[in-house]
């Protein structure tokens, strides 16, 4: 049953499309469509060596093409000899044939399905233009009459431009009597005697082709109403031409009509002429000048653009002088070349036995005519066919695959023709599958993806999806089906990986694909960049971590872009940058690296980005703009404009001088000024030739100097100040030296320096001895010993003196001191230390600076050997003001004898008597050697040898042992017992238990205590040991007599060292003793009772530590005191934790000592082992 025809019609236009909107895919058999061709018209230039005629269309088969000419067959040449490998319609045309081959051409594309064809494309080939060549007679013209100088230019390809030049190519002046028309001629609404002349050449330009052509010259003579005469003296009155009515010279008649394309400009010119010259107005009748209208050629012309149908309508133009007025009147007609009303037709796509429609609506004026063609053959209404042409309408009934072809609509008026191609194609096909199967997709979580399904089918396939093998359609707010087909997939998530099947149905049949979707974990950058500030130079790194989906590794990298441009990492490119594993790395930062700097992470599905500002700090520019105002002869204000501080705000300006006297070319710094300040006030020297500059600073450091100003001369003026740092020395007894630090050059203020040295006797001179030097030094002899002296010291120059001097106190030459310290005494400390007073020398007897006081010292003899003696000197160096030192260092159980003297800078006085006094006896030193033999079940035979220093009366020894256990080495049992008799090397000691491990502790002690011991461990042996060792020593007694005398042969090599160490220096040092237990004979309670005799006073020191002094209180240093022991022999591990108090030990807070030429080395430090130091003689001042 057929639809009625309105139903019919509504199916149809639904189901109509345009040709871009088939979509047909090349795989499917299809009609050809032109894709581009070359626009008409195409203009050929004679200087060009070829054109191209374009044509190119698609289509399944690939369409054959071919060309007409003016309507015929037309063969380019060599086109059909490459036709069958033709894949476009183009060809060229050389330049031999542009002459003949000038017309209209239309390309064709024809494949079995159907034809399409372009527009006609024109092809021009333009003639060179030229004037042609004419003899142009004089014009003559009475003075106020109007004429036209006739230019007639040559046609040519537009855009084409006139002008009038004379033969010198000055331009002709116009105005509104004279004026150039559109046509090109020049009018002149009256003349002048000044337009007289020879050369009025008129010249077209064609800009397109390259070429001015030049007409020839035209003479115009001006006859004027007084010619005149030499004889007539009342010739010379000029006479003004009579009044006349205007005219139109342009355009001629009363009425013009002027017809112009919708779009084109609207151009009215009106060349009038009449004496005076007429005034050109406006108007529309019935109507206003549209809104766009201008007036142009000295409102000669009016002009509106774009000009639409309203404007449409008569225009009158009125010329206008004293003398009247002349009216011309314009009809405007505004037509329009053929367009579209909505669009053209459209491509269809449609089934067997549809029917179809296709519409061409178009306008224009005049009405355009419409001509039809199917496949590039006219086509006409045939009442008694199923295709039928109703005007702008094609109607095909009951379609079948025979109607398939390409339809032309063809609209044509006077001014152009519309051309449209419309493919129709009728046709049924089941779905064809144009989307690979089996097409992976991947997607980070949570972004959007698409899966296509491209389809094509006549009728339209329907298309649905089902995931995973289901059959349900896939439904949900995430997922939709496009209008093309493709599955769209909302905020994917890691459950929606798997399987998607596409189905495609239509009336012919089904067809179905296969899509796999992977939903990747998201790109992130966890180590975001941050902004930084680098100084220029420098080397910086922009680190950007990021995390992303393993799976993706080969297509992940990190783009580095620098304000939105990548940065070109090669090294040709910019050798500067290194990027590696999310790291930018910029050597030698300059101001160019400032900026906004991207990390990019990517991967083929995704990116995240971070964004940080690298600031360059940098030194700051050059101040600007450096200016000088005089505020007196030597005073300046320096003004200037900052430069850019490169990111670090200027903490300073310097503003730096030279001057052309001194020091030609050297720049120094005059002035400071804070960083927000931009002037400076000078004051300057007198007698100088200067400029300045200013540089500025900031964080990173100081900029380049501004360009110096112009030079500034000073005038000569006194100087400012006298010489400071006046020094007065007595090298001499009877001598005074004076010096001091003189002007510098730039402070002379003037020529001829010099300075006036006045001097005198403290409270005794009133008059002022005088002397004028130009050096910076006096020497003032014969002059009292050490006698004190004003001095003053004023600067002058040959204008004027300087300011009135300072007055300085010195003293003239030093001499030795002439008197001893009295009244000296000793307090013996201990048996090293002493403390030495005595009474200071009067201070007419110092004759100089008293520098402080040396006390020295001598050990007389040791007690112990009273007959033997002793050269051993020192001294020690007090400086100040002081009675009393401490002196340290000293040799227990000695004679020594003690004498003072005082010091100054010339040297040391006479000393004082001497003073006679003992050391107390002391502790022994360690006793040198300790062994053990003889080894029993129960005894063992301890050897030892006696102290190198017993420091007294040898009385004995006290031995410790104890019982220590072997597996925990902890002390057992501890016994001790006294060995009497300073003549006893060794003692066998029983009562030990049988194979154990001992060890012993033995000290030498005198009546002052003991000293510290030498420990050994040996081992009882067992009951079986001792049974063979017994039976082997009774058959071998040669044993006994060797182990004798390898105890003997070691003790002696032992005192030997011993001996020659001490040759070395009187202060060979020990270690502190170490401590001792309970005693029977000599025991600690004994020692203590000394000590208590003796205090400690070192730890009571405040005004007198040992060698150290202050300006206020005689502080002797401190550590300066040297021990009386050898170094420590440690058998095994003792314990240090007290030490004798007839050491030094405890005074010793440190490293403190004197040097070498302080004649005393601090070797009394308890723990300090030190070598011996040789004597110095003489004294030696002590350093605070």
């Amino acid at each position: 049953m057929r639809l009625s025809g309105n139903l019919r019609l509504a199916l149809l236009l639904t189901l109509t499309c345009g040709v871009t909107c088939l979509n047909i895919p090349m795989e499917v058999e299809q009609l050809p469509t032109i894709t581009s061709h070359t626009p008409s018209p195409v203009i050929a230039l004679p200087f060009e060596q070829s054109v191209t005629l374009r044509c190119e269309a698609r289509g399944n088969p690939p369409p054959q093409y071919r060309w007409t000419r003016d309507g015929s067959e037309f063969v380019p040449p060599d086109f059909a000899a490459t036709q069958p490998e033709r894949r476009d319609g183009t060809f060229v045309l050389r330049n031999k044939h542009f002459t003949q081959l000038p017309g209209k051409y239309r390309c064709y594309a024809t494949n079995k399905l159907g034809t399409a064809m372009t527009e006609e494309i024109q092809l021009i080939v333009p003639n060179v233009p030229k004037f042609p060549k004419e003899v142009m007679e004089p014009i003559v013209v009475d003075e106020g009459q109007p004429i036209a100088l006739r230019c007639d230019p040559p046609t040519g390809v537009p855009p084409r431009q006139i002008f009038w030049m004379s033969h010198g190519l000055h331009h002709i002046e116009q105005d509104d009597r004279v004026s150039m028309g559109t046509d090109g001629s020049l009018y002149f609404s009256n003349v002048l005697p000044k337009d007289t002349r020879e050369d009025y050449c008129c010249f077209a330009a064609f800009s397109k082709l390259r070429t001015i052509v030049q007409k020839s010259a035209m003479v115009v003579l001006v006859k004027a109403l007084n010619p005149a005469n030499e004889s007539d003296a009342s010739s010379n009155a000029t006479f003004a031409p009579p009044e006349r009515k205007p005219s139109l010279l342009l355009p001629s008649g009363v009425q013009t009509e002027v017809l112009l394309l919708k779009g084109q400009e609207l151009q009215l010119e009106c060349m009038p002429e009449g004496f005076p010259t007429p005034k050109v107005e406006w108007m529309k009748l019935g109507a206003k000048l549209p809104t766009r209208t201008k007036y142009k050629n000295f409102g000669k012309l009016l002009s509106v653009s774009g000009v639409e149908e309203s404007d449409e309508g008569k225009y009158m133009c009125k010329a206008k002088n004293p003398a009247g007025v002349a009216v011309h009147y314009f009809d405007v007609i505004v037509e329009e070349p053929p367009k579209w009303l909505t669009e053209p037709p459209q491509g269809q796509l449609t089934v067997v036995r549809s029917d179809i429609q296709i519409k061409c609506s178009v306008t224009g004026k005049p009405q355009p005519e419409i001509t039809w063609r199917r496949n590039g053959e006219v086509f006409k209404d045939e009442p008694l066919s199923h295709r039928r042409v109703l005007d702008d309408t094609v109607v095909l009934q009951d379609a079948g695959p025979e109607d398939t072809s390409v339809y032309q609509c063809e609209a044509s008026n006077s001014h152009g023709t519309l051309l449209a191609n419309a493919n129709i194609m009728v046709i049924n096909m089941p779905p064809l599958m144009l989307t690979q199967d089996y097409q992976e997709y991947a997607v980070v979580q949570g972004g959007d993806v698409v899966m296509d399904c491209r389809v094509f089918g006549s009728p339209p396939p329907t298309i649905s999806w089902a995931k995973d093998e289901t059959p349900e359609t896939i439904e949900g707010e995430r997922f939709f089906v496009l209008p093309n087909g493709s599955l769209q997939v909302i905020g994917a998530e890691k459950e929606d990986s798997g399987e998607y099947v596409c189905v495609a149905t239509n009336t012919e049949g089904k067809a179905a694909i296969t899509a796999a979707l992977a939903v990747k974990g998201p790109t992130k950058i966890i180590d975001p960049l941050k902004d930084m500030e680098v100084i220029s130079g420098s080397t910086v790194q922009l680190v950007c971590g990021a995390n992303y989906d393993k799976s993706l590794r080969s297509s992940f990298k990190v783009l580095w872009r620098k304000d939105g441009e990548e940065i070109l990492l090669s090294s040709e490119e910019n050798p500067r940058f290194f990027a590696d594993d999310g790291m930018l790395q910029i050597m030698s930062v300059n101001r160019s690296d400032q900026g906004e700097y991207t990390c990019i992470a990517r991967t083929r599905l995704d990116a995240d980005n971070a964004t940080a500002l690298l600031t360059v700090l940098d030194v700051p520019e050059a101040p600007k703009n450096v200016s000088m105002s005089v505020i007196s002869p030597r005073n300046v204000t320096l003004s200037w404009v900052a430069g850019n501080d490169h990111n670090s705000s200027v903490t300073e300006f310097v503003v730096e001088y030279e001057e052309s006297q001194w020091e030609p070319g050297r720049w120094k710094e005059l002035e400071k000024v804070p960083g927000n300040q931009a002037t400076a006030e000078l004051a300057l020297h007198g007698h100088l030739d200067y400029q300045f500059r200013v540089y500025a600073i900031n964080a990173v450091g100081r900029g380049p100097p501004s360009e110096p100003t112009e030079r500034y001369k000073t005038p000569p003026t006194a100087p400012d100040r006298n010489p400071e740092n006046i020094r007065i020395q007595g090298p001499l007894p009877h001598q005074m030296d004076i010096s001091w630090e003189p002007l510098r050059p730039v402070e002379h203020n003037g020529p001829g320096l010099e300075y006036k040295v006045s001097y005198r006797r403290r409270g005794l001179d009133k008059v002022w001895t005088e002397q004028l030097v130009r050096r910076h030094s006096l020497v003032v002899r014969n002059t009292s010993t050490f006698v004190p002296y004003e001095v003053k010291i004023q600067s002058r120059n040959s204008h004027s003196w300087g300011p009135e001097p300072n007055i300085s106190i010195g003293y003239s030459g030093e001499d030795v001191p002439t008197a001893a310290p009295r009244d000296v005494a000793v307090e013996v400390i201990n048996t090293t230390v002493l403390r030495v007073s005595w009474s200071q020398v009067p201070d007419d007897t110092l004759r100089g600076h008293l520098g402080g006081y040396n006390v020295h010292w001598q050990r007389n003899r040791s007690l112990l050997n009273p007959k033997k003696v002793s050269e051993e000197r020192q001294s020690l160096a007090f400086p100040g003001e002081r009675s009393h030192a401490i002196v340290a260092g000293l040799k227990p159980f000695s004679e020594y004898r003690v004498t003072v003297n005082v010091f100054n800078k010339k040297g040391s006085g006479p000393n004082s008597k001497a003073v006679t006094f003992n050391t107390p006896e002391g502790v022994p030193v360690q006793v040198p050697i300790l062994t053990t033999s003889n080894a029993q079940r129960s005894s063992i035979l301890l050897v030892w040898g006696p102290p190198l220093q017993a420091n007294g009366v040898l009385a004995g020894y006290l031995l410790h042992y104890q019982l220590i256990n072997e597996t925990s080495l902890e002390v057992v049992d501890s016994r001790e017992m006294n060995v009497s008799g300073a003549d006893t090397t060794q003692w066998q000691l029983g009562g030990l238990e049988e194979g154990s491990l001992y060890r012993f502790l033995l000290s030498a002690c005198t009546r002052a205590g003991c000293g510290p011991p030498l420990a050994q461990e040996s081992r009882t042996p067992a009951q079986a040991r001792v049974s063979t060792l017994q039976s082997n020593i009774s058959t071998q007694g040669w044993l006994i007599g060797t182990m004798c005398a390898v105890a003997l042969l070691t003790l002696i090599v032992l005192i030997v060292c011993f001996v020659r160490r001490n040759k070395g220096g009187k202060y060979a040092g020990t270690p502190p003793p170490l401590p001792l237990q309970r005693q029977d004979m000599f025991s600690m309670d004994q020692v203590k009772e000394k000590e208590d005799l003796h205090p400690d006073v070192e730890r009571e020191m405040n005004d007198d530590t040992l060698c150290e002094y202050s300006d206020s209180e005689e502080i002797p240093l401190r550590g300066c005191s040297a021990s009386l022991s050898g170094d420590v022999t440690i058998g095994d591990s003792v314990s240090r934790d007290s030490v004798s108090r007839d050491s030094m030990g405890d005074y010793a807070d440190g490293a403190g000592e004197f040097s070498e030429d302080g004649s005393f080395i601090g070797e009394y430090s308890g723990y300090k082992h030190r070598s011996s130091v040789s004597e110095h003689n003489g004294p030696v001042s002590v350093s605070v």
